[in-house]
């Protein structure tokens, strides 16, 4: 049996690529069709590795999902305060 992962990096080249549509997205529609996207690649992404270690097929852990977090989240899950911003926004 082969160990093609192939399609499972074409799946993630899309996930990329439709993260970066969402930076880039102006309107809210835009936003939740780019979202929807995103939903849609990953459970793509999550049943090709579960199809692949289903045939005892090795996933390399750069091409296994990651959760999103902000900035905040991370430093929350780090331990550290996020600090405060020096602008003031009116």
């Amino acid at each position: 049996m082969s160990d093609d992962l192939s399609h499972l990096k074409a799946l993630n080249s899309r996930l990329s690529h439709e993260r970066g549509y969402l930076s880039s997205a102006k309107s809210e529609k835009d936003r939740a069709f780019r979202r929807h996207q995103i939903e849609g690649v990953t459970k793509e992404i999550n049943g090709e590795i579960a199809f692949l270690k289903k045939r005892n097929i090795a996933v390399p852990p750069d091409l296994e999902p990651v959760d999103d977090m902000d900035d905040d989240e991370l430093l929350a899950e780090l331990g550290i305060a996020p600090k405060k911003s020096a602008v003031k926004w009116t």
